[in-house]
């Protein structure tokens, strides 16, 4: 079988972070964002992963090509000069997708969850319909396009999108199976899969919900990033214990990799994700929050419902919270106060903020 992965954005809702990498290759709770979707595809079989990538994708492509041979695939690149939409993407890449009649998977790069692929395509088979769309319950449907489905039968009569009044909080988990003929609706313009082409085949009554159990999020902008994360971390706490934390000073669910150094006196979590060769030091409180691969933390700093950058410098008795991202090369200098500050990369910063705001 065949999957092809959508990675052509530019990660604009991830930013500072997307600024020096793919969103793709974001890291999420210590490893790439992509590579949690390649691993459970090669698991269930899968053997042939087109990536579709315009940003950055010189990055992408090699890092790619190395996990790819670690895991007995095949991995194409289909390249987009620029973002084309996700149907367009699809049309790019049709010379591989047409290859053979079976079934292929489609999926948005930063979605995680547990990928019951297995479960999926037979029920995608079952129907014997044109695409299935994973759909999950969302706390708060108001903000997404809402799934109106039959629940008896399964098939999709219609979209919400972001409705005023309840109607269900089913909603589009961000991962499909199409059978070829769908290749038949594809057209090499901008095009969107979700907008158009889904209510199109609705009408024809060729589309069909698989309904999720389990956590699943997309982790494309902070607040849901810090979100998934906590939810990825409660799931590894239910499935793998042995691959939190358990030294003193962690409390909840924490995640630290092997290489990192944790001083003494720190309180570490709940929910906190510790990167490759970060150094935190004495008397650190970390609560809520991702600390990207080889930064520092100096002594009684505190950081909370946050995302560290990599190679990021946070001084002595400094205090990061309220959804504050911070890029490549960040420096904040001792006895400052971050507040929702979004820090674009190699900034160093002498004065607090305490209202939120961006710098670039």
């Amino acid at each position: 079988m065949k999957a092809i992965i959508l990675a052509g954005g530019y990660g604009t809702r991830l930013r500072p972070l997307t600024l020096t990498k793919p969103k793709p290759l974001v890291e999420f709770c210590n490893k790439p964002m992509v590579l949690y979707q390649i691993e459970a595809l090669a698991q269930f079989g899968v053997t042939h992963v087109i990536l579709a990538v315009s940003y950055l994708s010189d990055m992408l492509r090699r890092e790619m090509e190395v996990e790819a041979k670690r895991l007995n695939i095949k991995m194409s690149i289909s390249q987009e000069k620029e973002p084309l939409g996700t149907a367009s993407a699809l049309a790019l890449a049709r010379q591989y997708l047409e290859v053979g009649d079976d079934p292929f998977f489609v999926l948005l790069s930063d979605v995680i969850c547990e990928f019951p692929f297995d479960e999926m395509i037979k029920f995608h088979k079952e129907k014997n319909c044109e695409a299935t769309i994973a759909v999950t319950k969302a706390e708060e449907p108001s903000k997404c396009g809402v799934v109106i489905y039959e629940k008896d039968t399964g098939i999709i009569d219609q979209f919400v999108e972001k409705p005023f009044e309840y109607v269900s909080n089913d909603v589009n988990a961000g991962f499909y199976i199409f059978s070829t003929s769908v290749l038949d609706r594809l057209q090499l313009q901008p095009t969107s899969i979700e907008k158009e082409m889904f209510p199109a085949m609705a009408v024809d009554r060729q589309l069909y919900a698989f309904e999720l159990k389990g956590f699943c999020m997309d982790v494309g902008q902070p607040k849901d990033y810090l979100t998934g994360m906590s939810l990825y971390l409660n799931y590894i706490r239910h499935s793998n214990p042995d691959r939190l934390s358990r030294e003193n000073g962690t409390v909840g669910n924490v995640l630290v990799d092997s290489t990192a150094k944790i001083g003494e006196r720190c309180h570490i979590g709940p929910n906190v994700v510790i990167g490759p060769r970060v150094i935190i030091q004495d008397g650190v409180c970390l609560k809520n929050c991702t600390i990207l691969g080889d930064s520092l933390i100096k002594s009684y700093s505190c950081i909370a419902d946050c995302i560290i950058g990599w190679r990021c410098d946070i001084g002595q008795w400094v205090r990061v919270e309220s959804t504050s991202v911070l890029g490549l090369d960040v420096s904040v200098q001792d006895e400052l106060f971050i507040k929702g500050g979004v820090i674009y990369p190699h900034k160093t910063i002498s004065k607090s903020i305490y209202e939120p705001k961006t710098l670039i």
